[in-house]
């Protein structure tokens, strides 16, 4: 019932961690409680829903056969399209994001990231990595029409221990990108609105008319 409020905010965490435990599922409860507790200090109420990859890896195969997303997939999809901002973290496979990670996009509802807040994370056993912030995951995100946050998080095996005085570099780059989440977050209310694309329950519900389609193939959008 929360969701009808003005100031309450949905952001989503999607995880693509294989192992159990998983450095990867770490770093994106960090990156969620850090965005929890950026929101919050805006004087807004936040919910966070955690999306873990790895139980729904069979339903992306079926979907990717099917074309319809079923159970606990259907969910995740539907709520990473009604967030108000996103944070993604995957481990990186072969100089990329995994195959598990891009599988979810691949199949989420084409336009359901247009203009929505988006922070990106990646782990890996080395640094060596890291330029996979830039040269994959800020692309993919471009193409898929989201508001990327300046400030990437990537974090090594050995990122993950505490520093002397108690806060680690990696946890300073993790309040970096969720206050810039957050702010990106806060800002949608009263901002300009990315014009909706029609989605296939909504051609059912109407179908665009067949005329319509020829004049839009032909490059003429005019009514």
């Amino acid at each position: 019932m929360g969701f009808d409020k003005l100031n309450h905010r949905k952001v989503v965490v999607v995880s693509a961690g294989l192992s159990v435990p998983s450095s990867t599922r770490l770093l994106a409860d960090k990156l969620g409680a850090a965005t929890e507790r950026a929101i919050a200090a805006r004087g807004e109420e936040v919910e966070v829903r955690h999306v873990e990859l790895r139980p729904l890896a069979h339903a992306l195969a079926d979907h990717l056969l099917t074309g319809f997303p079923t159970g606990d997939l259907a969910g995740a999809l539907d709520a990473v399209r009604h967030a108000d901002g996103v944070i993604v973290v995957t481990p990186v496979f072969s100089a990329s994001y995994s195959g598990l990670f891009k599988t979810f996009f691949d199949v989420l509802e084409p336009g359901a990231l247009d203009g929505k807040p988006v922070a990106i994370a990646a782990t890996a056993g080395t640094a060596r990595h890291s330029l996979v912030l830039d040269h994959a995951l800020r692309p993919l995100f471009a193409y898929l029409h989201a508001v990327v946050a300046p400030t990437g998080v990537f974090a090594a095996s050995e990122d993950f221990g505490e520093s002397s005085d108690g806060e680690s570099s990696l946890d300073k780059r993790v309040d970096r990108a969720a206050s810039e989440l957050a702010a990106l977050v806060s800002g949608t209310a009263g901002a300009t609105q990315v014009p909706a694309r029609r989605t296939v329950d909504s051609e059912f519900a109407a179908p665009t008319p067949f005329e319509q389609l020829l004049r839009e193939a032909g490059g003429n959008t005019a009514r």
